[in-house]
Formats: structure tokens, sequence, C-alpha cells
């Protein structure tokens, strides 16, 4: 770890490092490292709970762990390189990454499993916000809008293989494998840093603020009541769609019977409802106003949330109900999460990076505090799943049509129609 911190950079000239193909692949790489490591690993929880004696709960516990080192990488990560660069952190990030990755294969217990997804997640988020922001610093204008809506779309591909090659590593051999899968694609992710990005901040236009900078900007993004409406939309809206992740395995597998690789195919098919949807609501942009989008997405997980409950409670939840409303649940998603957080966003154009931030924080952080409680009755009921459901729907209704109310502050009018 500490070598790569004197990994040696290229000399910084006056001019500005191109923003060639292999780095824009390579940050699009970074981005699907987070759905990669949970989602190949989703499938595996029946078993993972029964090699290493754990309850349904504690196992729910390890995406906990990780989404929480999420949310503080993000919410530290970008403070951190603004005042060191970018590449030196990145590099020891994802040299930590690999070590967490390989600690998870090994892993003798579910404690040791805990502390070694926090890790995972922690240099995750990191890796994550770096390589958003060295896009930022080498892109402007335009041509910025293009390059993130290239790394979101192609990213958008990472929950739908997730699934699918972890159902296949079951099939043919041990859970343990898809962390060494992990620990892997950390090290080609750090050959391709190593190759082809280079350090996009040089000294001069680095700041000193860190950390205490960012909780003056933080501060202020806060006492905006609109943002924290949007950020009560997103954040709600993360936690419902995690009390799925958390528990789909349990009730579609332990509950219905349905297989590893037909439960991944199912989960893929999912994602994919949810990246069509987030397709569709870009589209709409600038046609329909973004607020009513929002608004059918939380009516659609409304609507799925009650007829699980139903299910659940008086029906045992058969299979066909299940199905039919996970993709309904998801897909609604893709039309409530990036449109949240492109209206908080807008609602803050003074910190543009705190606002991301903090919403970054907000989002991981519920996923991470649902996913053990949607577990808390066990591996043969999904009623603590489905009332959180119909709360998360009923939490971003209150961010939207409560907090949110009003009219768009001028500034932001003509970047995001609501």
């Amino acid at each position: 770890m500490l070598s790569l911190m004197s990994v040696p950079v290229p000399p910084v000239t006056g001019r500005r490092p191109a923003l060639t193909a292999g780095l824009v692949g390579t940050v699009i790489f970074l981005t699907a490292i987070a759905p990669l490591a949970t989602d190949m690993y989703v499938p595996a929880f029946p078993r993972v709970a029964g090699e290493l004696s754990a309850s349904a709960t504690q196992v729910q516990l390890t995406l906990t762990t990780f989404f929480v080192g999420m949310a503080l990488g993000q919410l530290i990560g970008g403070p951190v390189s603004d005042q060191r660069g970018r590449r030196r952190p990145l590099l020891a990030a994802l040299a930590l990454m690999t070590v967490a990755s390989i600690v998870c294969a090994l892993t003798p217990s579910i404690g040791v499993m805990m502390v070694a997804r926090l890790v995972q997640g922690l240099t995750g988020g990191w890796a994550m916000v770096i390589g958003r922001a060295i896009i930022v610093d080498l892109a402007t204008g335009a041509r910025l809008v293009r390059v993130l809506n290239v790394v979101a779309g192609v990213g958008g591909v990472a929950p739908i293989v997730g699934p699918l090659l972890g159902a296949v590593i079951l099939q043919v051999s041990h859970w343990r494998v898809s962390f060494w899968a992990v620990a892997a694609l950390s090290v080609a992710m750090l050959v391709a840093v190593l190759v082809a990005v280079p350090e996009s901040l040089p000294p001069p236009q680095r700041h000193s603020g860190g950390l205490r900078a960012f909780a003056v900007a933080g501060r202020r993004v806060l006492a905006n009541r609109r943002y924290v409406g949007y950020l009560l939309v997103t954040g709600s809206a993360m936690a419902a769609l995690f009390a799925y992740v958390a528990t789909s395995a349990f009730v579609l597998q332990s509950m219905n019977g349905m297989s590893p690789m037909a439960y991944s195919v199912d989960f893929a098919a999912n994602a994919a409802g949810m990246t069509v949807a987030a397709l569709v609501a870009a589209r709409l942009a600038g046609r329909v106003a973004t607020r009513k989008v929002i608004l059918v997405g939380q009516v659609a997980a409304l609507a799925a949330g009650v007829v699980l409950l139903a299910g659940a409670g008086w029906f045992g939840t058969p299979l066909p109900l299940a199905v039919g409303c996970f993709f309904v649940l998801m897909t609604a998603q893709g039309l409530m999460i990036a449109n949240g957080g492109a209206l908080a966003s807008a609602e803050v154009p003074e910190h543009p990076g705190t606002g991301s931030a903090v919403l970054g924080f907000v989002q991981w952080v519920a996923a991470g505090t649902i996913a053990p409680i949607a577990g808390l009755g066990g591996e043969h009921t999904a009623v603590p799943m489905a009332l959180l459901v119909v709360g998360g729907a009923v939490l971003s209704m209150v961010g939207l049509l409560v907090l949110a109310r009003g009219g768009t502050r001028p500034a932001t009018a003509a970047r995001c129609p609501t």
C-alpha cells in the first residue's frame, strides 16, 4: 500500500491531459465495481448462511457494512483527492480493495466478512468518487454531460451482468470464487489506472480546505429545504430498492424454490427494467415535468409495496406475485432515483461537489441501514421487506410533495425542468 503512494507520476505541464477512450473506459470500470461486488454475491446468500452458520440477518449485515463503507468512501474520498491529487489515492484504494476482497474469499466467519466488506465498500466508494472527479477535471460543458451519460449508461450494465455471473459461479464452483473474481477485477483496475489515467489535478489547482471546508459547504446545502426534499426522495427510494436486494434471494429461493440461475435471470430482468425506465426518463427530460415522472414512479412503487404486503400477510408471497411486484418496484426506481438526484443537484449549483457527495452518502447509508432490517423476519416471511417498500414510497412522496414543494429557483429552472 505505502509503495503505491510513491508510484511515479508523469510530470504535470501546463497542458491538460487528454480525455482518452482508455481513461473513460477505466472510469466506467471503476463505477461498476460496487454493483458487481454486491450483485455477484447476492444469489449466494442462502449458501453463505448455511456454510458460515449465520442467520439471514447476519448475512444481510454484510451488505450493510459494504454500503456504509461506500457512503464513507464517497464522502471522504472527494475532499482528500482535492488535497492530494487523484491518481495516488486512487491506486492506494484499489490495492486495499484487492486485499479486502481476498479476505472475503478466505473468511472463516461471518464477523470477519462483515469487516472485510466494510473495507471493500470504503475503497470502492473512494475509487468511484475519484473516478467521477477525474472526468470533471478534464471535461466541461456539453462534453462533460455526454461523457457522464456514457459512464452512467454503460455502467448500468453491471447490475444486469453481476447476478448472472454470480449464478454461473455458483453452478460450476463455490460462492467464495465470486470474491476472488472481485479481487481479480480490482487488480485489473489498478493496472488500467497505471496505464491509462494521468494525474488530472496538478498541485497548483489543489486546495487545503479538505474535510473542514466540506463540512461548511454541507451545512449550507442542508439548509436548502427543497434540496433536503429531493434528498428524501432519492434516499427513501434507495431504501426500498435495497430492501428488495437484501431479501429477494430468500423470498424467491428459500420460500419459492427458485434455483440460483433462475433467480439471477429474474434479478437481471428487474435491473434491465430499471435501466430502461431511466433511459425513458432521460428521453422525457424537457418534454414532461421531471417531478411528474418521479411521482409516477412513486405511485408505482407504492402499489407494488401494498400488493406485496397483502400477498406476504395473507397468501405466503406466491411466486407470480413476488416476481411481478419486484419487477414493478425495480422499474419504478429508474424513474425516481436519477431524477431526484438531478433535481437535488440543481437546487445547489453553487456547491455541486458537496451536493453530490451528501446525496451519495445518504443513499448508501439508507441502503446499508435497511438491509438487515428487511431480514428481521427470517428466511420465510416477506412482511418486513414489504413494509419497508411501502414506507420508502410514502417517505419519498413526502419529500417530493411536502418538502420540495413550491417554485423552482430561477438559477436551476433552465437546467432541470420540474
